[in-house]
Parts: C-alpha cells; structure tokens; sequence
C-alpha cells in the first residue's frame, strides 16, 4: 500500500483544477482529501461513497445507450415481434413523473440523469412499436400526451409540490409494474423475439447498482424497496432471456409449419403425374 501510494501522490497532488472540484463536489473535502491526496483505501466510509459515486455517474452515462441497441433491432428487423408496448408505456410514464419530479425539486442531475436519457430513447421504441404493429396513428397521439403530460408536470400553476408527490409515489409502483407485461408477452409467445438482451442486462446490472448506490445516500425505504423490486423482475427478464436464447421466432415457426403442409400438397401433384405417364404411350 505504501508504494501505490508513494507511486500515486504525485499524479493526486497535481490534478487539474476543473477534476479537483468535481471531486470535491462529489464526495465531499473530507473523503477527497482521504481518497485522493492521501490515497487511504481503508477509509471504509469515504471508499463506499466513493464508489457509489462512481457507480451513480456509470449509469448515468450508459443510460445515454442503453436503450439503442433495442432501437437499431426493431429498425432492421421492421418487427415488434416480442416488445411489450404496455411495458414501455408504463416505464415511459414513471420516468416522466420522476424526471418532472427531480426538475421542480431542484435536485443534482447526476441523480436523475438516467431518466431522462432513458426517457427519450423509451419515446423513440414506442413510436416504432406502433409503427411495426400497423397503430402508426396512435403514434403521434402518443407523442401529444406526453408532450401535454410534460407541460403539466413540469409547470407550477398546473400542479402543486404535494400533487407532484403524490405522483412520483405511483411512479415507483408504475416502474415495477412496467416489467410484468413484457415478462408475460415473452411467456406467452415462448421466446423474445426483438427484445434487445443488451438492454436487458444492462437493466438488471443497473438496477443493482442503484440499490447499492441508495443504501449509501439515500435514507429513503420506499425508494429502496422500489429497486429492490425493480431488480427481482429485471431478474426474471435476463433468466428469460437466457432461457429463450436459442428459441425460433414466430417467423420461423411459421415457415416449418408450412413446410410440411406444402410437400403434402405436392405429393398428389407427383402421384398424378406418374399415373398419367403410360397413357401417352404407343401401344403396338
């Protein structure tokens, strides 16, 4: 430990002044000064801020593409075979919620970020779930709610501070209940289709994270029972996922049920055929 720290001081003593205060403003003078220029990792207290900081600001910036392999796998394939449009509504409408809810309380963004940048690109895959399943026009009422739902929860004269938390208690409830309808989707159509797996794992690692991250910062149960759950369902996703790797899509199913019933439609072609060939001999 005494030569990391020897090797690292001088690099934590001559950091760029932008770097020092945004570690100062993350994890505190105090836990900077013990983390950093002193380079003590036996700190508990300071070493699990820290790296719940650390784990905050990650989903942050993966939740800016989280969400884009899910959106280039619905675009090549032209197919919402396996994608829940309740399931995205429903986590499209808590992250609202809490994205108007953060805004209005003035809270840091690297707490919420993730929810507006999952936000925007939920907007997106429900626009082309809609498309694919031939509701292009309930597309563009759904972009008119939220956008009507936007001007609501973000203005003051429209909705009070307690109306505003009373919503953003059901916005928990309506981020774990948005799990439920894909998870049934994919159970009953046995496999998941265009689901995208990045996504999902990228979920469930996130989820995860963020229990972590509000055992260390935030005193809150109600919040933390609401990951925890968020988490168990995420879990049941990436099981799913797993368990359907390898299962055909329904494309696929269809394509070997037609098999058969066309050679059964080609075997009479044959058998005529073969009947009718001596007929058109000489007979001498």
């Amino acid at each position: 430990m005494d030569a990391l720290r020897s090797a690292l001081q001088p690099i934590t003593h001559n950091l760029p002044g932008p770097i020092r205060d945004l570690g100062v403003s993350l994890i505190g003078e105090s836990c900077y000064r013990t983390l950093v220029l002193d380079v003590d990792l036996q700190h508990t207290e300071c070493l699990k801020l820290g790296v719940s900081k650390g784990l905050g600001i990650g989903i942050v910036a993966a939740s800016a593409v989280v969400k884009v392999p899910q959106i280039l796998k619905l675009v090549r394939s032209q197919s919402a075979s396996g994608v829940s449009f309740l399931s995205y509504l429903l986590e499209t409408s808590a992250l609202l919620i809490t994205l108007g809810y953060n805004v209005r309380n003035g809270f840091p963004f690297s707490t919420y970020g993730e929810s507006a940048l999952i936000l925007a690109q939920n907007v997106v895959i429900s626009v082309l779930v809609l498309n694919y399943s031939d509701r292009a026009g309930m597309a563009a009422v759904l972009v008119a709610a939220l956008a009507g739902a936007a001007g609501a929860l973000f203005t003051e004269g429209t909705l009070d501070a307690n109306m505003l938390s009373y919503l953003q208690a059901g916005a928990g409830v309506l981020g774990v209940a948005s799990k439920l309808p894909q998870i049934l989707a994919i159970w009953q159509q046995g496999g998941t289709g265009q689901l995208s797996a990045f996504a999902v794992f990228n979920y469930l690692a996130g989820s995860l994270s963020r229990i972590f991250t509000t055992l260390q910062e935030v005193d809150d149960k109600l919040i933390l029972y609401g990951f925890i759950a968020g988490f168990l369902l995420n879990a049941v996703l990436a099981l799913q996922m797993v368990y359907y790797w390898n299962a055909p899509s329904e494309k696929a199913k269809g394509k070997r049920k037609e098999a058969p019933v066309q050679a059964r439609l080609a075997a009479p072609r044959a058998i005529s055929t073969s009947t009718k060939s001596p007929s058109t001999r000489r007979r001498g």
